[in-house]
């Protein structure tokens, strides 16, 4: 089948199986390997992505059900070769060490700011309890979920 969609403000176009994942037609099909596929039965949140506006497991869509969806990966976060504010921030406070969490991490911190600008810690650590990481220890990241310089740029 061929889906059409918006990844990254590009519009692409491709042929999938009906069968396929959004994950493996983003990381597969069109190179988008920021997308981590962990646990494939959407329980870790390593291959969350952003669909239409909200945080979706892209390994428990199928691609054709994200026909003409807008989605974004964590490829899609930086600009013009500046990290997003979040991204900075992840960096600045540690908040990663392998990496294999973060895509997931980030999209679901995004998702968490745009509707509280400003979460406690327990807020924080609530909306990221759906992914796991192993190398954090997760104060690291509410760290820098919590002192993201530039919210409004989110």
């Amino acid at each position: 089948m061929k889906v059409s969609l918006t990844v990254n403000g590009q519009p692409v176009s491709a042929e999938c199986e009906p069968r396929r994942t959004l994950a493996d037609f983003l990381r597969q099909d069109l190179g988008y390997t920021g997308v981590h596929v962990g646990c494939e039965h959407g329980v870790c949140g390593s291959c969350t992505v952003t669909v239409d506006g909200a945080t979706a497991r892209s390994c428990c869509l199928l691609a054709v059900q994200a026909e003409g969806s807008d989605v974004t990966t964590i490829e899609g976060l930086a600009s013009g070769g500046e990290l997003d504010p979040l991204q900075q921030s992840f960096r600045e406070h540690h908040g990663l060490q392998c990496g294999f969490c973060t895509p997931g991490m980030l999209a679901t911190a995004r998702e968490l700011l745009k509707d509280n600008p400003d979460p406690t810690d327990a807020e924080i650590r609530a909306a990221i309890s759906g992914n796991l990481c192993r190398c954090t220890g997760y104060q690291f990241i509410v760290d820098a979920i919590k002192n993201v310089k530039s919210r409004e740029a989110l």
